[in-house]
């Protein structure tokens, strides 16, 4: 009985299927196969004056909640992270998994306002297979949206600052403040080390003890695993403090500059009145605020 069954299938499948040269389409075959990990998307877009944003799709984060993304692929060496949210605060967690119980690189983010100053930064993945975990510590209220996607070497830690030019050594428990002028509307920020670990507090305030974002940092290698992060400066008067929380043993080297510039000429609602003239260059003219219209 069991042989005639055999018989009858064999009868039944078409005899293409058995041809040694058939083969699937690779069109489709490629169609059909889902993006994964071990096939990295194309290179994000950090170069000067590009959006931030990545072409990958957002995950929703909820509060309270991990979202894990795992690069089995030894060929992934360099991701960009960018959280945002839809104008709420943002507070997470942002761990790179390097093995069983192995955590070589981990930052605390808080930002005021996840839609005007969205996270992005570059988290160095050498010798794979890596996972990066986000963990929404903030409340249910405060879900934001998350976008990881894996870069290419050569880009933008690399092409984007020369971390020989304004670079600036900090010393353990020292700090130093970066202002910046209205028409920067991005920063980038490059720490490393000579290979010691980096502990370093990365802050933007906007006014007198106004943080509007603030980055909590630690590298086990910070010549393997540099730190690289583009910070939104929207409006005036934006400093960038950087603190290096380690002891005096273990240095840093710090690049700030300016990562997108804009003209600003037209009226903006955070740009500053710094006279009483108006738009005329004469006192008492038309939107002076000297006398009535």
């Amino acid at each position: 009985m069991k042989f005639a069954a055999a018989l009858a299938l064999l009868v039944a499948v078409p005899a293409a299927a058995f041809a040694p040269n058939a083969q699937v389409p690779a069109a489709s075959a490629l169609s059909s196969m889902p993006p994964g990990p071990d096939m990295p998307p194309p290179m994000a877009g950090m170069g000067r004056g590009s959006s931030l944003q990545t072409s990958t799709p957002e995950v929703t984060v909820q509060g309270g909640s991990l979202k894990t993304w795992a690069f089995s692929s030894p060929a992934v060496e360099r991701v960009q992270v960018v959280l945002k949210t839809e104008g709420r605060p943002l507070d997470a967690d942002v761990e790179l998994w390097a093995g069983p119980d192995n955590t070589p690189h981990k930052m605390r983010v808080y930002v005021e306002n996840g839609a005007s100053r969205p996270f992005s930064a570059v988290m160095e993945t050498p010798r794979g297979p890596n996972t990066v975990a986000i963990r929404n510590i903030g409340q249910l209220e405060f879900p934001m949206a998350a976008q990881i996607e894996a870069v290419s070497a050569a880009g933008p830690l690399a092409a984007a600052m020369n971390p020989g030019v304004g670079s600036m050594t900090i010393q353990g428990g020292a700090l130093r403040t970066y202002p910046f002028d209205p028409m920067v509307d991005s920063v980038q920020v490059l720490l490393r080390t000579d290979g010691r670990p980096l502990n370093a507090r990365i802050e933007l305030l906007q006014g007198p003890n106004n943080n509007k974002q603030v980055i909590e940092l630690y590298t086990e290698d910070g010549l393997d695993r540099p730190f690289f992060a583009v910070l939104e400066t929207p409006g005036s008067g934006n400093v960038v403090r950087i603190v290096n929380t380690a002891t005096v043993e273990f240095p840093l080297t710090a690049s700030v500059g300016a990562y997108k510039t804009g003209s600003k000429d037209s009226f903006e609602e955070m740009q500053p009145v710094i006279s009483g003239y108006g738009s005329g260059g004469s006192r008492g003219g038309r939107g002076s605020g000297f006398g009535p219209y």
